[in-house]
């Protein structure tokens, strides 16, 4: 019987694998835009397999979404309905979820460039 081997996927690492692209290397030019494209591309596939959603995308960067809004509509309507009573759950949620965002740019260079927005 074989082992599974679990990886952790949070902590997976945002830079290409070793030997994609070797930055500052004598001889070498930097990676061209399809160079970068396919960077880009390899980056956000690790995010996605993470849990991380593509909010929108350009040549050289992306961004990339993690959690979900509250239906605050929906939520105005069931606690009405249930006489106010679900309003502790709709608090609960308003405080505890967060929606996440980041943005990944690919340098000329080849290095891949985080900003977390609020």
């Amino acid at each position: 019987m074989r082992r599974r081997r679990t990886v952790c996927r949070e902590s997976a690492s945002i830079e290409p694998p070793p030997g994609y692209y070797i930055a500052g290397v004598a001889g070498r030019e930097p990676p061209d835009a399809a160079q970068r494209a396919l960077i880009l591309d390899w980056v956000v596939s690790q995010r996605i397999a993470s849990g991380w959603r593509v909010e929108s995308r350009s040549g050289s960067q992306v961004v990339l979404v993690r959690g979900q809004p509250v239906n605050h509509v929906l939520h105005a309507f069931l606690t009405v309905f249930s006489c106010l009573v679900w309003g502790v759950v709709w608090a609960g949620l308003a405080l505890v979820n967060r929606v996440e965002r980041e943005a990944l740019t690919v340098d000329a260079q080849g290095r891949i460039v985080t900003v977390s927005a609020p």
